[in-house]
């Protein structure tokens, strides 16, 4: 599946659905909010760019209810529920999985420059969000700007986190894809927030894109992550984005489940790999008719 933004813009849409073809299913690209899609007439409906979703979010969610009502979706819509909403980060620290310290500021309860001090700053950004929309980071000393950031969200009825900002974060996000449940490929990034105060919905979200080989210990938190996820079963696709902390150590910032890019370009066998996992996926699926 696909959306008007992730029909312009996903580069990989199309080869997925050459791919598809090429080993013997039919494919074809559908948007999530088309009119009468008839999902039912699909064996398998995988989701891709449906790019909005954090936009109308409770359409979506209920999309995908419905959907998994008519056919096999992937990733499932528990768990697209559950990845929708970042406080999947609390869960994912109980169960024992290094992740960025998060505090989660609700509508209705006042947010003090308290709540937004650290020593090296922080990242202020709602709870829903994707690309990191409405996201900015403040330096120290400037706690008040994160306050007024933080309300301005509330005041929009929406859930605020606040972290710490992983100053190594400078040396490279990384990403990890996971395909079919095994590990496929990984890349790293330049850092998003460049310019400290500001919000910029226009940024470039993956900027610097280079493939990258993780650490062990990066494989291990990433393994970690996966398999804290209230679900059970692999999943057809996973990015697990990881950040190093001020003592080098690898903390997972985020778990995208749900629309993740998945870098299929940085790594000459990943399309393939793709392809197989979906292939498999639907195998046990009477007539190989594929919606992704």
């Amino acid at each position: 599946m696909t959306s008007a933004v992730g029909a312009r813009y996903d580069d990989d849409l199309p080869r997925i659905v050459d791919a598809l073809r090429a080993g013997g299913l039919a494919a074809e690209a559908v948007a999530w909010d088309a009119d009468s899609p008839g999902w039912d007439g699909f064996d398998l409906a995988v989701i891709r760019s449906t790019w909005d979703y954090s936009e109308r979010l409770d359409e979506f969610l209920a999309w995908a209810d419905r959907t998994a009502g008519a056919t096999l979706l992937c990733n499932p819509a528990p768990v697209v529920r559950w990845n929708s909403d970042k406080r999947y980060l609390l869960e994912l620290a109980e169960r024992g999985v290094p992740v960025v310290p998060t505090r989660f500021v609700e509508p209705g309860d006042r947010c003090e420059e308290a709540d937004v001090d650290q020593a090296g700053g922080v990242v202020v950004k709602p709870a829903v969000s994707a690309g990191a929309r409405d996201t900015a980071r403040y330096e120290p000393g400037r706690s008040a700007d994160a306050v007024r950031h933080a309300r301005t969200l509330l005041d929009q009825g929406r859930t605020v986190m606040v972290q710490p900002y992983l100053r190594r974060v400078e040396e490279g996000e990384r990403a990890l894809v996971f395909l079919g449940g095994a590990f496929s490929h990984a890349i790293r990034k330049g850092p998003v927030l460049t310019e400290p105060g500001v919000v910029d919905n226009d940024r470039v979200a993956h900027p610097g894109v280079t493939p990258y080989r993780p650490t062990g210990e990066e494989l291990a938190a990433a393994r970690a992550a996966l398999a804290a996820v209230p679900e059970p079963g692999p999943l057809l696709f996973a990015r697990v984005d990881l950040a190093l902390d001020d003592a080098g150590r690898p903390v997972v910032m985020e778990l995208e489940l749900i629309e993740p890019n998945l870098f299929l370009q940085s790594d000459p066998q990943a399309l393939g790999r793709l392809a197989e996992a979906v292939t498999e996926a639907v195998a046990g699926v009477a007539g190989p008719t594929i919606g992704p």
